[in-house]
């Protein structure tokens, strides 16, 4: 079951970045010998990874192509765990994420560059990364799209009624925004503009564009890389001079259960880059005594380089999806989420004729990167105006809230009884509070991770969230396609308030003016919010790229300080946060560790 063992010029470890980094390197120079270590199973070919729609069947408790991390009860959430995904397969996220096509704001790159001194990794530097990777097909190419890349951009293979209703409502209620179908949302600058949102989905074959079928799989014939799949990696092999020299794995006995319980050691002859993601690297750092010292010293592991930062500044997306009834013939996924056999039988026949269909669909239509208007802004109140201030109010391109709809319900199944649902979804773009993720085991990559994601701990990111849910129930409720706001899912307002529930209708409910909301109606739905928030799976930041005496992990070129033949390369590098889904993010991190590793190693041509 192990490999043979021996010396790789170059190990990498990990998912979404690492696919396309070694991609990149294999595909530009063959004879360069690369091994791939992934924690989880192959994705080659699968319909679970291939057909859009199907990436529901990822969440749920019994996949193997997900790890859930549990975090610390916190009271900021209503004392409960957060549960935490992120991929466990070839491909990492881009394997099983929602397709989410959303770019950071121009700004967030060049954050990067400027507060942090990152020479390299503004957005000058990294749009032409961006536009290397893609193939857009969702409308005119602007300046900021590719037109040769591998992985396909565009509508997807079905633009629902219930899309077509949302910003139909939008137009018409919120006056003060532009809506346009034609409108490109992610051109990195426009805010406060409702239109279509594109996805990771080949408008032709219908297929998800992730970075295994478009960066892996194809160089099959390639000799010289290996990909070894269920190979969960304990440590970083050093010597006595910090020099990275290889990796020690055990087997996914989860995946493989025949495998042997031996610790594997395979040797790097020039590099060893860790891409384990926000929750994996950290770990792979401490348990190899990279670190700061409690945190080693509580696990049981020497401290060989002191790196307090390691583990600290986590970031991600704090989110609601709140649910609204549907008619009948609203065009939604309830259909493959409730396991309807006849439905899903019906779309994936379509699909494979056609491409098309619900089954080329992750759900999302339509949506909107938010910020607030002056007198939403005033309704905010001060908790938010200071963080207004001092963040937003000079950076114009960064949305305050993404918000948007999805044909379908966005909360577990079992909460959900069978019917027609479409969500309004929203998540805090740049949310104030940090968190932190530290290894818990000394040996035992599978072991819980201790997690704290400082979600809600401060106020301001309770009232955007509050905002949220105020300005898209004003949305649902005026669609033709309403049919409720059902009790279970909603704050529990006062029957005699004017923000009440209309748990069932006959159709949309049309007020001139928006729902005024008293006090007591906040205190309320404050309390819905820290109850039912949940993760993006966003999470980024954790061994940040900074100087070391800001809590640095890397520098500008991935190298871990005080460590040589050591890079990081995936969203953990992510110094601050960026106002978006962020597969692209990873996309572009593993683009320019493609290019930073080339030029070390004297490549040309990637």
């Amino acid at each position: 079951m192990s490999p043979t063992p021996g010396l790789s010029t170059n190990i990498c470890v990990g998912g979404t970045a690492a696919g396309v980094l070694v991609g990149r390197l294999a595909a530009t120079a063959p004879s360069l010998r690369i091994l791939l270590l992934e924690s989880g199973p192959p994705t080659q070919d699968n319909p679970l990874h291939k057909q859009p729609s199907q990436f529901i069947k990822h969440l749920a408790p019994s996949t193997s192509t997900v790890r859930f991390h549990v975090t610390q009860q916190s009271d900021a959430v209503g004392g409960r765990p957060l549960i935490l995904p992120t991929g466990q397969c070839l491909g990492g996220g881009s394997s099983i994420n929602f397709m989410m096509y959303t770019r950071a704001s121009r700004s967030d790159f060049d954050d990067w560059e400027t507060e942090y001194g990152n020479t390299g990794w503004g957005s000058n530097d990294l749009i032409p990364l961006l536009k290397k990777t893609e193939t857009y097909q969702a409308g005119p190419v602007g300046s900021t799209h590719g037109t040769t890349g591998p992985l396909k951009v565009s509508y997807g293979g079905l633009y629902t009624n219930v899309g077509k209703d949302f910003l139909k409502v939008a137009k018409e209620y919120d006056t003060a925004r532009q809506t346009s179908e034609d409108a490109d949302v992610n051109d990195m600058d426009t805010v406060n503009v409702y239109g279509r949102w594109q996805k990771w989905i080949d408008r032709d074959t219908g297929t998800r564009s992730d970075v295994p079928h478009h960066f892996l799989y194809p160089q099959a014939s390639n000799k010289n890389l290996t990909v070894i799949t269920a190979a969960r990696v304990r440590r970083v092999v050093l010597d006595g001079e910090n020099r990275a020299t290889g990796v020690e794995f055990t087997w996914n006995r989860t995946i493989l259960p025949d495998a042997d319980h031996d610790v594997q050691q395979v040797k790097a002859t020039r590099l060893v880059i860790v891409s384990a993601g926000t929750f994996g690297s950290p770990g792979i750092l401490e348990r190899s005594g990279i670190g700061r010292a409690d945190v080693l010293e509580r696990i049981g592991v020497k401290q060989l380089v002191d790196l307090p930062g390691v583990g600290e500044h986590y970031q991600d997306h704090n989110l609601l999806f709140v649910p609204y009834a549907a008619a009948e013939e609203a065009e939604t996924l309830d259909g493959i989420a409730q396991g309807n056999e006849e439905f899903t039988t019906q779309a994936s026949e379509e699909w494979a004729k056609t491409g098309k269909g619900i089954m080329a669909h992750s759900s999302l239509d339509a949506g909107m990167k938010m910020r607030p208007l002056p007198d939403e802004l005033e309704g905010l109140g001060e908790q938010f105006r200071t963080r207004w201030d001092s963040y937003f109010a000079a950076k114009p391109d960064k949305p305050v809230l993404w918000t948007g709809i999805l044909s379908m319900c966005g909360l577990p199944l079992s909460t959900v009884p069978p019917g027609k649902y479409f969500s309004m979804g929203y998540f805090n773009a740049y949310p104030a509070a940090l968190g932190f993720l530290h290894a818990t085991d000394a040996n035992d990559p599978a072991a819980p991770v201790d997690i704290q994601t400082g979600f809600l701990q401060d106020m301001a990111d309770v009232r955007s969230l509050m905002w949220g849910y105020k300005h898209t129930r004003e949305l649902a409720r005026r669609m033709p396609l309403f049919r409720g706001e059902p009790a279970a899912f909603h704050p529990p307002f006062s029957k005699d308030s004017a923000a009440r529930l209309y748990e069932v209708t006959d159709g949309p409910i049309r007020s001139e003016h928006a729902i005024a909301y008293t006090e007591e109606d906040d205190r309320v739905l404050e309390a819905y919010t820290r109850a039912l928030v949940m993760t993006s799976g966003h999470g980024l930041g954790t061994c940040s790229m900074r100087p070391r005496e800001q809590g640095g992990v890397v520098d500008s070129s991935l190298n871990v300080y005080n460590v040589h033949g050591l890079k990081i390369a995936d969203l953990s590098i992510c110094p601050s946060n960026v106002g978006a889904n962020t597969y692209s993010t990873a996309l572009v991190v593993g683009e320019k560790a493609a290019v930073i590793v080339a030029v070390e190693l004297g490549i040309a041509g990637v």
